[in-house]
Parts: structure tokens; C-alpha cells; sequence
């Protein structure tokens, strides 16, 4: 079988989608390759074609069980032979399992990187013929990355042990220059083919709000999308804690997912969540990397992460079978000073000098600032974020929550002279929140400990709400005329560029919402049944408890949309659907042609 073969057979699709056929020519002709690819784009078909077309076995180095779990049972149900080896393992199990593979069973194989130091394993795979070896989340090597992981750095001495050296292609969503540079350095790719397809994924509209109360919102939110699948992602334990019970005291079907729970539960929670007999899991960062569950159809930050690396990557868990999805930032300035907390608490790494430390922790509040900016800007998310990583985007992207409201330009300078010349008075010593305080008027225990009240800008902005305050200070912070310095509650400070705006010489100007447009509908059902559409997913349902798989296993979302359109009636036009393959004609063709069928014929509707 040649390429395209593979991909109609195993993988159910006609054509190969942007960047995939380069990768697989690559790694193919024998070269080394880089993907760059951004979530749902297809990374795993890039080594899994490769892997069905060379004669020995390819390895694919994972960094998290949950993650082979799904990518194995996925490829069983596709009909290809394949395995995972980590530490879920009983030791039965796993000399099983290397005994199958020793006798030529399995095509793939899935290793954790930690894996590669065993001596066992090291001596099992020098006997063996390794062809091609797959590193999956490969931004994992690069200490600048945002999920170092220190095992990963063992991946080049584990190929340096073997025979020969297989082809080697690495795999990551995200990664700035430097990262991509350092995967490249640490897994000593040889020439590879680099290929970024680039970063936008136009079926996630996303959204930034300012709640006064997030609590209330995230019901409100809730309510629009309830009977969908989510996560929604804290920045603390204790707040994942609160959440889950609120949620569950409000009827949803919610489990909890964070480093402080055993890892029996966590396991539990997630195949709940992967499973369908939770709809919404609450979750630190800790959750989701080897997440591939494809029906996921909101992410709600309640807590904005400390980079746009990060924030991309988990809202990118949203809409992986392609239909649409909604990524929502819930801000909150408290957000900052609590990512402020972690960079500065947290230990780098092991190995890094102090001066590579200062270094670290300063890009760290660099991408702090570059995060902040996103979720306080008015001009597109959108662009914003693809300009971050490097990427051309056009203004107006009509899939933004930005794009959808309508701004106009407000000359605030009198109100920006006031506030600049309040930061000054105050002595550069205090936070937002006092700041406010004085302007407004309000004699609080602090205005009055300090004798602010006596001070000519006491109460010179009676007339300002709190919350238009805190908009034009953080709009000044974004033109850089004011800072935030410290951690924890950080203090405000003017700039250089203050002056010239205090001095009259230069005027400021902000964007202000004038008026809400509402989102369009995304129109990935339009024009099929819905009830043809519900009734194959009740099809679905029953399959996948039968099968003990999740239901996006035995078809995704998308494909069971496809169905709709195309109304496959015979097994030659169920071929023709997006993510059926023969594999899955053979499983599954004589279960939901005669659903199609009746509804085709009109023996039901």
C-alpha cells in the first residue's frame, strides 16, 4: 500500500490536510522532521502513516499514560496493531507485552519518556528493528518551554544505545523560535525538514470577559452550553475545589482534577470526563495534556495562566474534531498578582545558574505582561495571538469576541494626567486599589492611616465607577505609561513616558465597548438533521459502553455530522465519510447504514 491508501483504510480520509503529506515525505525518504502544528491538525497521522509504511517498529515517545491509553485504543479501532508500555503496567502485563512485541505483533509502540533509561528496555530494543522513532509534545525538552520535563533530555542518549539510528520526527503544538531551536539542539535532529503550518484554528471563537463576580458568570456561561462537554481550568487547588462543589450543588455533573488528589481519583475523574459520565471537568494545568477526547466544546478559564503558551495550548483542547468551540478568558486583575506570586515562588529547573534564573524569571514576567495585554486589549484576540507566535493574521477575524463588539476612541488624557499625577503624589508606593480609593473620594482605613485625603487629587474622580478606573489604568499600562513592580500586591509606578502626558504634550487615547454584537451561530450542523444527527449519536452511545471505549472513539463528532450530509446508504458511500475507513465499515457499516437508510426512505424521521 502506498500513502494515500494508508490514510482511506486505517484513517477513513481521502486527502491529506496542511502539512501532514510534507512530514510523512520527509520521515519517508529517511530525513529527520519537525512538525509545528497547531492542535487538531492531524500531528499523530504525520508519524502514525510513516509508521504502517516501514517495515520494523516505530516508537512514540508520549509524556503521559492517559494519553497512549487513548492513541492506542484509538488505533485498535482502526484496525492497527499497537501497544503502550508505562508504569499502569502490572509487571505481568508489561513482560507481555514486550514478549508480543519481540515476536513482531505490534506496529507502534508507546513509550513514557522515563522509560528510555531502563536498562531492560534499552537491551529489548537493541534487539528488535526499530525504523522510526515519533516524539510527541516535543516542546517538553526545551527548558525555556512552558512543560520542561527534565526525561525528555534522555531521549538522545537512549538513540546514542542503539544499533543504528532510526529516522526521528518531533512533534509540538506550540514553540516560539527559541523552543523550536531548542528541540532541535537537545534531540539532535539531523538536517530535519521544519514545517509550521501555523497556529490558527478558525472553529474556536474566542472570548475575554471581565465579570465583577465570576462565580455568576460561569453559572450564566454554563446555562448557554449546558449538555456540552468542558473543562474549565483554575489557577489553585482550593478554587478547583470551590467550583466543583458549587457546580454540583447547581445539578451539573462536574468531577475535579489537580496534583493534590491521589492518583487513583485523578484517573477516575478523567475517564469520567473521557467517558461521557461527566460533562465538565474543573481542573489546574494539571489536567489536559494528554487529553484527546475530540468533542470538547468549551474551555472556560476562570483564572488567566501566566503565558500565551499555555493559555493556547489548553483552550486549544476545545473543538479538536474540528467543529466549532468556544475558548473563554474569565479576567480578573487579581489574576496578575497571583501569576505574579508564582513565577516569583517557584524553583526553575535543576542545573540553572543564578544569573539563568534572573534570566528565566524575566521572561517569565515578560509573558505575564504579553498575557495580560491579551486579555485586556481591545483589538483582535485573534491576531493578537497569532502575531505572538510569529504568524500574519489580517485585523478583523469576525470569530472573536473583539471582533463582535463594537469600540470607539475616547480621548482620556485629563483623566490619564489625573491618575499618573496620584501615582506620583501617593509616592509610587501602593496599588490599584488604593489608588482608585483616592481618586474616588473614599476615606478608607489605609487613605486615612496615610493622610491621602488631604492630598489635592483626593476625590478629583467622585464621579468614576471602580471598574472604569481600573480599564483606563490598565489601558495606560498597556501604552506603557504606568507599571505594575513586585509581587503579590504589586505597586504602581510611572514611566518615563508619564511626563511628556503630565506636561500636556502628548494626548492618550483609549478604545471603549460602545455596543455588544451578538456571536453568529458556528453552522457546523447547518443544513442536516438534527434528529438524524441525535439518533446516531445514541447509536454511538451504546456502541462505545458496550465496547468499553469512549464514544469519540468509535466516531467523532465531525464524522457523525458527515453522515448527516452525505446520508450514506450502501457501504461504497459510507466510505466516502470523513473518518470512515475500511477498518470501521467492517465494525460499524452494518449498525448505522440502516439507521441512515430508514431515515433516507422516510421509514423514520
Amino acid at each position: 500500500m502506498n500513502k494515500q491508501e494508508i490514510l482511506q483504510q486505517y484513517f477513513g480520509y481521502s486527502a491529506f490536510r496542511k502539512g501532514q503529506e510534507e512530514l510523512i515525505d520527509s520521515l519517508l525518504s529517511g530525513r529527520d522532521a519537525l512538525g509545528i502544528m497547531p492542535t487538531g491538525a492531524g500531528k499523530s497521522v504525520c508519524y502514525q502513516v510513516p509508521a504502517l509504511l516501514t517495515e520494523g517498529v516505530t516508537l512514540v515517545v508520549s509524556p503521559l499514560i492517559s494519553l497512549m491509553k487513548d492513541q492506542v485504543s484509538a488505533l485498535v479501532q482502526q484496525g492497527v496493531r499497537a501497544a503502550y508500555l508505562n508504569s499502569s503496567l502490572s509487571d505481568a502485563q508489561y513482560r507481555k507485552a514486550l514478549s508480543n512485541a519481540a515476536q513482531g505483533m505490534y506496529k507502534i509502540i508507546y513509550v513514557a519518556p522515563e522509560r528510555l533509561v531502563s536498562l531492560s528496555f534499552i537491551n529489548f530494543c537493541k534487539r528488535i528493528k526499530i525504523d522510526f522513532v515519533a516524539v510527541d509534545e516535543a516542546h517538553c525538552v526545551s527548558q525555556w518551554g512552558q512543560d520542561f520535563r527534565p526525561s525528555y533530555l534522555n531521549i538522545s542518549r537512549f538513540l546514542d544505545q542503539l544499533p543504528y539510528r532510526p529516522v526521528l520526527g518531533a512533534f509540538t503544538a506550540t514553540a516560539t523560535d527559541e523552543v523550536r531551536d531548542d528541540i532541535i539542539r537537545f534531540l539532535r535532529l539531523n538536517n530535519p525538514f521544519v514545517l509550521t503550518t501555523g497556529f490558527d484554528r478558525p472553529n474556536l471563537f474566542f472570548s475575554t470577559l471581565r465579570p465583577q463576580k465570576k462565580s455568576g458568570k460561569l453559572l450564566e456561561l454554563l446555562r448557554e452550553r449546558r449538555g456540552k462537554s468542558g473543562i474549565i481550568y483554575c489557577s489553585t487547588r482550593k478554587r478547583v475545589e470551590q467550583l466543583c462543589n458549587l457546580l454540583n450543588e447547581k445539578g451539573y455533573a462536574a468531577a475535579r482534577y489537580h496534583a493534590g488528589l491521589s492518583a487513583g481519583e485523578r484517573m477516575q475523574n478523567q475517564d469520567d470526563f473521557v467517558y461521557d459520565r461527566k460533562q465538565i471537568m474543573v481542573a489546574t494545568n494539571a489536567f489536559g495534556m494528554g487529553i484527546d477526547k475530540s468533542d470538547v466544546r468549551f474551555v472556560i478559564h476562570y483564572n488567566m495562566p501566566k503565558n500565551l503558551e499555555s493559555y493556547y495550548q489548553e483552550a486549544g483542547r476545545a473543538g479538536r474534531d474540528g467543529q466549532s468551540a468556544d475558548c473563554i478568558l474569565l479576567y480578573g486583575k487579581q489574576d496578575v498578582s497571583t501569576c505574579r506570586y508564582f513565577i516569583d515562588s517557584s524553583v526553575p529547573n535543576e542545573g540553572l545558574s543564578a544569573e539563568e534564573i534572573a534570566v528565566f524569571r524575566k521572561r517569565e514576567h515578560d509573558r505575564l505582561r504579553d498575557m495580560t495585554v491579551y486579555a485586556t486589549t481591545g483589538d483582535c484576540l485573534r491576531r493578537f495571538m497569532l502575531q505572538y507566535f510569529g504568524e500574519d493574521a489580517k485585523d478583523n477575524c469576525d470569530n472573536c469576541s473583539n471582533c463582535l463588539t463594537k469600540f470607539e476612541t475616547a480621548d482620556v488624557t485629563v483623566e490619564a494626567q489625573k491618575i499618573l499625577s496620584c501615582i506620583i503624589k501617593t509616592g509610587q508606593r501602593f496599588g490599584v486599589k488604593v489608588i482608585t480609593d483616592v481618586l474616588r473620594g473614599k476615606e478608607s482605613d489605609k487613605v486615612k492611616q496615610w493622610k491621602f485625603n488631604t492630598l489635592s487629587t483626593f476625590g478629583i474622580m467622585a464621579d468614576s465607577r471602580p471598574a472604569a478606573l481600573r480599564y483606563i489604568i490598565e489601558q495606560l499600562e498597556q501604552q506603557e505609561l504606568v507599571e505594575s513592580v513586585g509581587a503579590g500586591y504589586p505597586k504602581l509606578c510611572v514611566t518615563k513616558r508619564s511626563y511628556p502626558v503630565l506636561r500636556g504634550e502628548e494626548r492618550v487615547y483609549i478604545r471603549k465597548v460602545k455596543a455588544l454584537r451578538t456571536q453568529a451561530e458556528a453552522g457546523s450542523t447547518e443544513g442536516i438533521s438534527t434528529g438524524l444527527l441525535a439518533e446516531l449519536k445514541e447509536l454511538r452511545t451504546q456502541l462505545a459502553k458496550k465496547r468499553g471505549v469512549p464514544a469519540y472513539i468509535i466516531f467523532s463528532d465531525a464524522t457523525l455530522a458527515d453522515m448527516c450530509r452525505v446520508l450514506p446508504t450502501n457501504d461504497e458511500l459510507f466510505l466516502t465519510v470523513n473518518g470512515v475507513g475500511q477498518n470501521k465499515l467492517e465494525k460499524y457499516g452494518e449498525m448505522f447504514i440502516p439507521v441512515i437508510r430508514a431515515y433516507v426512505t422516510g421509514e423514520k424521521n
